[in-house]
């Protein structure tokens, strides 16, 4: 299926020119279920990013709102520090110096964490139908959501051992997580 009405796209569903990503609608997107141009990312909404998840501009981190940023869950611009909210940070967690890597730390699961829904026709509003023309040949849109509405959903469907190994990251600070999820204690 090839459902597209972006120019030279070869991803299904996709409104994006020149996009090989599946339900892109960002130009020159790679990523899948990406809206951002220049996106290589998976699900991500930032444009020129290749961080998955990311809403970020020119952001490599995965789960980052933050410009220019390579830190994971960073909401900050030009940080290595995973939940940075800091720009300009150094590396660390929680805006703290750490040395521990993601591969050093028993890592959340982030399953249901998304910044876009793909939206099948038969489930969309009129409003949305009206605002996303492009559904009768995609068959659906790409509803995007704001990164702390994102975070709000994943937090209710994720289990109570995903969430402690949350509680267990380094530096772990319930101020900076909620302000940079929105999620509160």
């Amino acid at each position: 299926m090839n459902n597209n009405t972006g120019h030279c796209s070869t991803g299904d569903y996709s409104t994006g020119n020149r996009s090989t990503g599946d339900y892109s609608t960002g130009d020159f997107s790679t990523g899948n279920r990406s809206t951002g141009d220049f996106s290589a990312g998976n699900r991500s909404t930032g444009h020129f990013s290749t961080g998955d998840y990311s809403t970020g501009d020119f952001s490599t981190g995965n789960f980052s709102t933050g410009d220019y940023s390579t830190g994971d869950c960073s909401i900050s611009n030009h940080s290595t520090g995973h939940f940075s909210t800091i720009d300009y940070s150094g590396y660390g967690w929680f805006d703290k110096p750490c040395e521990k890597q993601w591969s050093e730390i028993d890592v959340p699961n982030f399953n249901y964490f998304k910044v876009a829904y793909w939206i099948e026709e038969e489930n969309m509003t009129d409003e949305e139908k009206e605002g996303n023309t492009t559904y009768k040949t995609t068959k659906g849109f790409l509803k995007s959501v704001d990164y702390k509405t994102a975070w709000k959903v994943f937090w209710r469907k994720t289990d109570e051992d995903n969430k402690k190994k949350f509680f267990n990251l380094p530096n772990f600070d319930w101020e900076i997580f909620t302000e940079i999820t929105g999620l509160e204690e």
